[in-house]
């Protein structure tokens, strides 16, 4: 563990489950984020330590790219211009200043980055999942998000959620067709209420489609699966089905990508992949892929060799019966884009009061949380208890949760687990899954 990691004590590290110490943590990732999108700097101890760790050594001055635009978000109060990258040094010579230039970023573009990423989560469980896989050091944590916030708006990940799949098959070639074989899906729940993605193998061939229609369907798919995750569950459930699997099936570039996804992108986000019948011919690729692995992504593989052995992560009634031991009678299948099911996105009147009043209680939120942290500095002047402004602030984000799904019908299209015959995904956010027993 390197110098000024800490551990994470089993069943903490989560909202409304954290040690008095992580809080602190919390505050500080906060407060960061805040002078960054205020100011587009930060200035950070120039010595590691257990709460943070100097960030400029990876934070090299990239060329200027030209930025995307934050979308349906639109501009934000508060925002400012990004200091003058070429200053990484402080004058203080016990701190370090890095900027959000040097990252790649703009002040502006910070804030549609952040909340365009919490959706309808808790807005701390965002910060928590990069300060868990940092180890609990903030600037490691804050380095981290940031690089990830860069991805999302280099990739255009706001792309995949607003297009439906139709539009997606148009740009990239064989999008829809990894969807109607059955590549991969989400169907029901492990024993820990986590959702299950099934991944067959078997049906990849790197030729059938575009390399970035690939990318494009994963991201689909993380997207999606996000919105099944409800509290206090935070993670998902893989199952690579390796029946069948041979050498023709085998694509490094896309593994490569997906651990990627899992380390970098979407940390704290896998709860247990599960290595599924994996033949002989498996363990040559596996002696290559295995030191791609963080040590923390790896603990979480598991190989299971026979399909009774998948109960013992996943319960029999949830398990579809093409699996010996299963009971589900599901069968996947691909349900099209129905005419007009999108329409609400052309309700730009809706929209605009809706983004208003999510706006709103963003706003609420922020406000709340720079009074949050502020009540541990020894110039703060309020009068209010921390426990008082923790509560208000938590009915925000409940506020918020039910805010972005009354939106997400006007922002985001619509995917097959709004469609189908039993539809997964509600209106208010929660998942109601259907079993054939």
């Amino acid at each position: 563990m390197a110098k000024g990691d800490i551990p994470t004590p089993p069943g903490t590290g989560t909202v409304g489950k954290l040690t008095p110490d992580q809080k602190v943590l919390l505050r500080e990732m906060w407060s960061q984020i805040f002078d960054m999108a205020d100011h587009g700097t930060v200035n950070l101890p120039a010595t590691p330590s257990a709460e943070t760790d100097s960030i400029a050594s990876s934070s090299k001055q990239e060329p200027e790219k030209k930025k995307k635009s934050g979308g349906w978000f639109g501009t934000y109060k508060g925002s400012a211009s990004p200091a003058p990258s070429s200053s990484s040094a402080s004058d203080n010579n016990d701190t370090v200043r890095v900027n959000l230039a040097d990252i790649g970023l703009s002040a502006d573009q910070l804030r549609p980055a952040l909340w365009n990423n919490i959706l309808g989560d808790h807005p701390d469980s965002l910060l928590l999942r990069f300060l868990r896989a940092r180890k609990w050091n903030v600037a490691n944590g804050l380095n981290m998000i940031l690089k990830a916030f860069k991805w999302r708006l280099e990739d255009d990940i706001e792309e995949v959620k607003a297009n439906s799949e139709d539009a997606l098959n148009e740009k990239y070639r064989g999008f829809r067709l990894q969807m109607e074989m059955g590549k991969s899906f989400v169907h029901g729940q492990d024993n820990d209420g986590r959702p299950v993605v099934y991944i067959n193998v078997r049906l990849h061939k790197p030729a059938d489609q575009d390399a970035k229609a690939l990318e494009k369907f994963t991201i689909y798919v993380m997207e999606t699966g996000r919105l099944m995750i409800t509290p206090p569950v935070e993670t998902a459930c893989l199952v690579f089905d390796m029946t069948g699997f041979s050498l023709a099936n085998m694509d490094y570039n896309f593994v490569k990508f997906l651990v990627q996804c899992f380390e970098a992108y979407y940390p704290e986000s896998l709860g247990v992949l599960l290595i599924h019948k994996a033949p002989f011919v498996f363990w040559g690729v596996w002696k290559i892929i295995e030191p791609w692995l963080d040590p923390v992504v790896a603990s979480k593989i598991k190989f299971t060799r026979s399909d009774s052995e998948l109960t013992q992560y996943i319960p029999a009634n949830h398990l579809p019966d093409k699996y010996d031991g299963g009971k589900d009678k599901y069968q996947y299948e691909y349900i099209p884009v129905a005419a007009g099911e999108n329409d609400r996105m052309k309700d730009t009147e809706t929209k605009e009061r809706l983004v208003d009043e999510w706006k709103a209680l963003m706003w609420k939120f922020e406000a709340l949380t720079r009074e949050w942290c502020d009540l541990s500095k020894p110039t703060n002047k309020s009068t209010r208890t921390e426990s008082e402004v923790e509560a208000e602030r938590d009915q925000a984000a409940k506020d918020l949760r039910a805010a972005y799904f009354r939106l997400d019908p006007y922002i985001r299209a619509r995917t097959l687990y709004h469609r189908s015959e039993h539809p997964v995904l509600q209106g208010d956010g929660s998942s109601i899954w259907t079993y054939k027993n």
